[in-house]
């Protein structure tokens, strides 16, 4: 959940906010997303691109765009995996351009090529650009010395992440810390005109995740997993997702999201309702290597008499070959 509501107040000197990091609901076909010890898990190098409109409708509705391209250096043993990713991510004023290196170590746990079993461990260095377009904002006294009148920038603010990853052909487990560096809330600072203004920073965030594939009959298999996403601030974030693949070419099903306690937030749920939303999933083989997918979420809070939905659209190409040893094993993870 994005502390959206707080985006009247980031451009305040005196206010000082952090946001959850960045979801898609289609994070189940790119972990990279959410576990730098993912890169390179697809074999072949893999190119995902997606774009988020979150809460249509609403004014100021976070839009995120993200483009990324991993693989392995050494397809031979497949220990190491490299990629890279761009993503542009809008706040109402607040632009956030960042780019993440991602390097992963693959340790193979057992010796069939069919069914191989490995643990991996990723690390992520990012580099972040916060920008403040005070231009959008509309004020109630123009000449309020509280808000910017220009589009202001951040120097480049630095961060890491860190996760691990195991999996097989019908199970897979990760976790993984992002925004390392977020853990003492440095506050992001605009300067404009000799002042200074503070803006939203992402936060550290905690992923676990596990999944699995299951035959239910001739040319369908089914894929359950969860995300647990916590901020250590509020309520945590849990995605229960269901998908079914349908003769190797066509992915449909759903997810659903709620707030849960964890130990940092006992008292955050009080009052407040825990569901968020739930989300219809689409995802098409147009070729073996060319995947198209579409998402659109139902927001089930209070947010949903002001917007009509997310819709979110991805495309996935991997640049696979049949002499490639790796990609003949299953990846559907």
């Amino acid at each position: 959940m994005r502390n959206f509501l707080t985006v009247p107040l980031l451009a305040l000197a005196t206010a000082a906010a952090a946001q959850q990091d960045i979801q898609f609901s289609q994070y189940v076909f790119n972990g990279l997303s959410l576990n730098p010890a993912y890169a390179g898990y697809r074999g072949a190098p893999t190119l995902n691109a997606a774009f988020r409109d979150q809460w249509a409708g609403f004014p100021g509705a976070p839009k995120t765009a993200v483009l990324s391209l991993d693989g392995l250096t050494d397809p031979g043993t497949g220990k190491t995996g490299l990629g890279i990713q761009f993503l542009y991510d809008q706040l109402g004023p607040q632009q956030n351009y960042s780019l993440t290196g991602f390097y992963a170590y693959r340790i193979a746990l057992n010796d069939d090529e069919d069914d191989p079993h490995k643990l991996c461990f990723g690390i992520g260095a990012v580099a972040s650009q916060y920008s403040l377009n005070g231009t959008v904002l509309q004020y109630s006294d123009p000449n309020d010395p509280s808000f910017p009148q220009v589009d202001v920038r951040t120097k480049i603010v630095p961060d890491a992440n860190f996760g691990v990853f195991y999996y097989s052909n019908d199970f897979y487990a990760g976790g993984s810390l992002m925004n390392l560096f977020s853990l003492n809330n440095t506050r992001t600072v605009y300067y404009a005109d000799g002042a200074a203004y503070t803006s939203l920073l992402e936060t550290t965030n905690l992923y676990l995740t596990a999944g699995g594939m299951v035959n239910i009959a001739d040319g369908v298999k089914m894929k359950p997993s969860f995300l647990l996403k916590d901020d250590f601030k509020g309520p945590a974030n849990l995605d229960i997702n269901d998908l079914f693949l349908l003769d190797e070419k066509l992915w449909v099903g759903g997810s659903y999201r709620s707030a849960v306690k964890m130990l940092s937030s006992s008292k955050a749920l009080t009052g407040l309702s825990a569901s968020d939303a739930a989300a219809l999933m689409v995802e098409f083989f147009a070729t073996p290597d060319f995947r198209i997918g579409y998402a659109y979420d139902f927001t089930t809070s209070g947010l949903s008499n002001y917007q009509t939905g997310s819709h979110e659209l991805s495309l996935t190409v991997t640049f696979s070959h049949k002499k490639d040893m790796h990609m003949s094993c299953p990846t559907y993870f």
